[in-house]
């Protein structure tokens, strides 16, 4: 076996989620990427090839195992080398980009990330792309080539497209050579440790690390690991932090239900714990009163779905920003009517901005509240489009100016209603089905907002037939109008209690 510098990142997350992936891919891949991790996959390979135009007329090495085509170039002093492949006894890697610095007489190593940030922010990203280059270092040294300046190119956050794109203000390149060096002993060691670990054909025994993870950072094949993990575990304790999970792992408690009464919790999570293990709502009037009056008629229930293109798809738009191309919204005139229903979705190959503006303009009542779920991301979406077009920036700020988010009642220090089956999260996706059981997005052809984003992007970008077309536009109707069905009946269930 060779250790390849990915299922090298993949041990230092969860070792035998690495080991599954090597000795018993069928259990690895037996849990599909979403469509959101597999945007991911697709937006680094369109920016990895596109940060080649930064160092253009190189040689592409095409085989992912082809080490002696790479020495040959590297033997010849080939100017750009895009993916060589290089490989010793015991590992193997393909580096991005390698470009040839004639006033060192030496290599420069390039990495490409489709990220718009080389800083920690508590994700661990900064640390995971400097033991890349590090693993990538360690195979070069140990064949003989040497490696100068070893750089980072992430997208520029700042960048806003207008025309063309041009990739020097698009990418951004750092210099991580002394960040690097700083770490290569360590990484040495861990390769070392990774290699001995998923070389043995025997397959490690009981959990996998995810085991002192929270429920939302555990690895592909933790189901699989964790098998025995019960229904409602402590792991699903909403922002639990790994040293108190740690202490419930160690003392043998994975069910909520066992969490002793003085075991130490925040507020929210003595309120999450304790309405699971006793089964019953916890509804504070009073605060859902005070919340409902907050709501003014005509009421709009309003949702949106947009796409993250990585490489900005449009003029005004910056990397990762967020493309609006649909709304869904449900209008309650008065405590006696019933809700009325329109929505807005663009398939087009130009800029949607102006057009979903335009039908949002027109189909929202000019007063009343507008009613949403996660009032940051709408909002947010709002002051992009009035700064990208200044005639609906007063509107777009007349809009904000009304939200109210449906959200708050159940979340964080604002929750007043509490549900065993929420299990710790203010999703809709958890609420829906414990207030109003009738509705449902489990028979629905998407069920959630990736795939959404996913299937939209497929239909701008010509991937489905006319008759596909049409059957998948209808699909993302249905999904966005639910949300906002699903809104207009919760809203329902606070006022009936």
């Amino acid at each position: 076996m060779k250790l390849s510098k990915t299922n090298f990142i993949t041990y230092l997350d969860c070792k035998k989620n690495a080991w599954l992936k090597i000795h018993k891919p069928n259990i690895y891949h037996q849990y599909p990427l979403s469509s959101f991790e597999q945007n991911i996959i697709d937006s680094g390979n369109e920016i990895d090839k596109l940060a080649r135009g930064l160092f253009l007329d190189g040689t592409t090495v095409e085989s992912r195992d082809d080490t002696e085509l790479t020495l040959k170039l590297i033997d010849k002093k080939e100017p750009v080398i895009y993916q060589p492949v290089f490989a010793t006894e015991k590992f193997i890697t393909a580096s991005d980009i390698l470009v040839w610095n004639s006033e060192n007489n030496i290599y420069d190593l390039y990495e490409v990330k489709a990220s718009t940030s080389s800083e920690d922010g508590g994700s661990g990203k900064t640390k995971d792309y400097i033991k890349d280059i590090a693993f990538q270092k360690i195979v070069l040294d140990k064949i003989g080539i040497h490696i100068g300046s070893m750089n980072l190119i992430r997208l520029n956050k700042e960048y806003i497209r207008q025309g063309k794109i041009i990739l020097r203000e698009l990418f951004i390149i750092e210099d991580l050579t002394e960040e690097v060096n700083s770490i290569l002993e360590k990484t040495k060691e861990d390769m070392e440790m990774a290699y001995n670990f998923l070389s043995s054909d025997i397959e490690p025994r009981g959990h996998c690390d995810c085991i002192f993870k929270g429920k939302n950072s555990h690895c592909t094949t933790s189901k699989y690991s964790n098998y025995d993990l019960p229904e409602y575990p402590v792991h699903a304790i909403a922002r639990i932090h790994k040293t108190k999970l740690t202490e419930l792992v160690d003392s043998k408690i994975f069910d909520i239900n066992d969490v002793p009464e003085d075991f130490e919790l925040s507020e929210n999570q003595r309120r999450q714990v304790d309405t699971a293990q006793s089964g019953k709502t916890y509804i504070n009037r009073e605060g859902i009163l005070e919340f409902l009056e907050t709501i003014k008629y005509p009421i709009a229930f309003l949702d949106y779905e947009t796409y993250p293109s990585a490489l900005p798809r449009y003029d005004g738009y910056r990397p990762y920003q967020q493309i609006p191309f649909q709304f869904s919204l449900h209008i309650v005139e008065s405590p006696e009517s019933e809700e009325l229903h329109f929505d807005f979705i663009y398939t087009g190959e130009k800029a949607p901005d102006k057009l979903f503006a335009e039908a949002l303009q027109k189909h929202l009542p000019k007063t009343g509240s507008v009613v949403v779920w996660n009032q940051k991301f709408e909002k947010g979406i709002n002051e992009q489009i009035g700064e990208r077009l200044p005639d609906y920036q007063l509107f777009m700020k007349e809009v904000n100016d009304r939200v109210v988010d449906l959200m708050i009642p159940f979340s964080g220090k604002t929750l007043v209603y509490d549900h065993p089956e929420f299990k710790g999260s203010a999703s809709i996706k958890y609420v829906l089905p414990a207030l109003v059981p009738h509705l449902s997005y489990k028979n629905m052809h998407i069920q959630e907002g990736g795939t959404a984003s996913d299937t939209w992007n497929r239909i701008v970008s010509g991937e489905y037939s006319k008759d596909d077309k049409e059957i998948k536009t209808q699909a993302l109707k249905d999904y966005c109008h639910l949300d906002t069905l699903a809104m207009v009946e919760i809203w329902r269930v606070l006022n009936s209690v």
